[in-house]
C-alpha cells in the first residue's frame, strides 16, 4: 500500500519517505517536505499549495493549475501537518 505523505499529499513510494533526525524513516512526510527531523520550508499551507502546483500539473487529477489549487485546497485540511 502505498502512504501519502501528510504535508503535501504526494504518494511516498518506498524511497521517497522522509528522514527523522536520528536517520530512521518518517512514515508520515516526504524526503521533500521532511528532512532531518524537521520540514524543510517553513510554509504555511497555501504557501505549500502554490509550491507543488508546478509537480501536481500534469498528474491526471490535476490538468491545469487552477484545477490542481482547487483539489488541493480541498484535501490539504485533512492531512496531519494542517489539521487544526
Amino acid at each position: 500500500m502505498n502512504e501519502i505523505c501528510q504535508s503535501c499529499g504526494m504518494i511516498m513510494e518506498s524511497s521517497g519517505h522522509g528522514k527523522n533526525a536520528d536517520g530512521s524513516i518518517n512514515n508520515d512526510y516526504c524526503k521533500y517536505c521532511y528532512i532531518d527531523g524537521q520540514f524543510g520550508k517553513n510554509e504555511t499551507m497555501e504557501e505549500t499549495i502554490e509550491s507543488c502546483i508546478p509537480f501536481r500539473v500534469n498528474d491526471t487529477d490535476y490538468p491545469n493549475a487552477e484545477t490542481a489549487r482547487s483539489q488541493m485546497m480541498k484535501t490539504f485540511p485533512n492531512l496531519r501537518r494542517w489539521r487544526k
